[in-house]
């Protein structure tokens, strides 16, 4: 369901990003399906958690009993905190994306793409960030894992079936000068950096001397290709 919900808000956005004149009475819908959708996608999420809750519970009882069971629950419990799964407490960055500010005047006539921040933006600092050592990430209110994925529709961002505007705001817990080193390394936040000089997008890096990254609370459930009975699978 929390897929579904994604979708839904997905689909919605890219019709409005791909230039569609929506009259106003369709625009209210819009918002009203966003909101409708937003809601529901919360609501599926506490069903999640209260369940996983009771998985968890259930299997730790069950692990009292069974030696296997406990060293496998006590090496995941030590992998919780660098995985997502753990809240993860340590010194690090912010760092701060937002677009142009409305009203300023230009020397020339930029295009719309160039006042806003792209999806390119924030996985070039996300990507950027890992590469630095970042032990965990935060985009807004949500921790990252291995299969978070970034996506915007014009200038919001869709994760883990949430939409937020900008400022997007990206947290890390890692050596800060290590992460500092790699965020100038790295050449799409280069490119990013020219625009802000050009034409004013938010570009903001903050030392944290202490943050406290959540844990991740989305669906874990994973997906993955088959191949069916009797097929070739030579090359």
């Amino acid at each position: 369901m929390l897929t579904l919900g994604a979708g839904t808000l997905f689909a919605a956005s890219a019709s409005t990003a791909r230039g569609t004149d929506l009259r106003d009475g369709s625009r209210t819908k819009l918002t009203e399906l966003i909101t409708a959708e937003q809601r529901r996608n919360a609501q599926e999420l506490g069903a999640y958690q209260r369940l996983r809750r009771t998985v968890d519970g259930i299997s730790r009882q069950a692990g009292r009993g069974d030696g296997r069971v406990k060293q496998a629950q006590s090496r995941a419990d030590s992998l919780a905190g660098a995985s997502g799964f753990a809240s993860l407490t340590g010194a690090g960055l912010r760092i701060t994306l937002d677009d142009a500010p409305r009203g300023r005047r230009y020397a020339g006539t930029p295009a719309a793409d160039d006042l806003v921040v792209h999806q390119q933006d924030v996985q070039a600092v996300v990507n950027a960030l890992w590469s630095g050592g970042a032990i965990g990430l935060q985009i807004m209110d949500q921790r990252l894992i291995s299969t978070s994925a970034v996506r915007c529709v014009g200038n919001t961002l869709i994760l883990q079936g949430v939409v937020y505007s900008p400022p997007f705001r990206i947290t890390a817990v890692g050596d800060p000068v290590r992460l500092r080193t790699a965020l100038d390394a790295a050449p799409d936040i280069t490119n990013y950096k020219e625009y802000v000089a050009e034409y004013g997008l938010g570009y903001d890096v903050k030392t944290l001397g202490q943050v406290t990254l959540p844990p991740y609370t989305g669906n874990v459930t994973m997906n993955y290709a088959t191949v069916p009975p009797g097929a070739d699978t030579n090359p």
